[in-house]
């Protein structure tokens, strides 16, 4: 008001004659009715305006600031996916360095199998050939070691049924699971690897199984389950090395 009452004022005293008897007093009123109304006309086009423009940049800083939180959620889930990537990857690598491992200091015992012939098993489970047995188990070895893990399943498989008096049971066992995983059956991978747990708590592949099962569990996203099976290792074989690994898995 204060506003319009000085463009008035001004108004006025630039048109109006300095001596005010020059026009009657309608004429005045009706000069400065108009004078009035062309004024507020303006200053509501200037306050729409004002308001206009306030109300473009309240929106464009809200744009900003979504802009920014979408920016942020897409980051968080790009660190996400580049840690599980990496996760998988040293999963992966892990896995390998321990079956070359095992690989090597299975191929000895192989060869004492094969070469004591009966020796190798206890006379209450001898099989009716035990190097036959060795070679069947050698065999599903070999296939796993060159990468063909369908194969490698099958021959596992079989192996299982025909020897199931076999002291390589666990093994057997243990890298039906490991293949399986590598070939993401998961639900297959958790199965076999509970069974050694299971069957042959006191095997030297007992932990390592435990730790195989909570890996095919995580993959296969129950994370909440594969916590619980490596607090089960980390409780039933407390100085193993897949106790070491699973508390390492636990703190990340």
């Amino acid at each position: 008001m204060k506003l319009r009452d000085l463009c008035l004022a001004v108004t006025l005293a630039t048109t109006l004659p300095a001596h005010a008897g020059v026009f009657d007093d309608d004429e005045a009123r009706r000069r400065i009715d108009v004078l009035r109304q062309d004024t507020d006309a303006r200053l509501q086009k200037l306050e729409t305006s004002a308001e206009n423009n306030t109300r473009a940049i309240l929106n464009l800083n809200a744009q900003i600031e979504n802009a920014r939180q979408e920016i942020a959620r897409i980051r968080g889930q790009l660190e996400l996916l580049t840690n599980d990537g990496d996760q998988a990857q040293k999963r992966q690598k892990d896995f390998y360095i321990d079956l070359d491992s095992r690989l090597r200091k299975l191929e000895g015992n192989l060869q004492t199998a094969a070469a004591g012939g009966e020796q190798s098993v206890p006379a209450e489970s001898r099989p009716a050939d035990p190097a036959q047995e060795a070679r069947d188990y050698e065999a599903g070895i070999n296939l796993l070691r060159g990468g063909k893990h369908a194969d490698a399943i099958a021959a596992f498989k079989k192996f299982i049924q025909n020897w199931p008096k076999s002291s390589f049971q666990p093994g057997a066992h243990f890298w039906t699971a490991a293949a399986l995983a590598q070939t993401k059956d998961y639900a297959g991978a958790k199965e076999y690897y509970a069974r050694l747990v299971q069957n042959w708590p006191d095997d030297s592949m007992a932990p390592d199984a435990l730790l195989g099962q909570a890996n095919a569990e995580q993959s296969a996203g129950a994370a909440k389950t594969s916590r619980a099976t490596l607090e089960k290792l980390i409780a039933s074989y407390p100085n193993s090395d897949a106790a070491k690994t699973a508390r390492q898995r636990i703190k990340k």
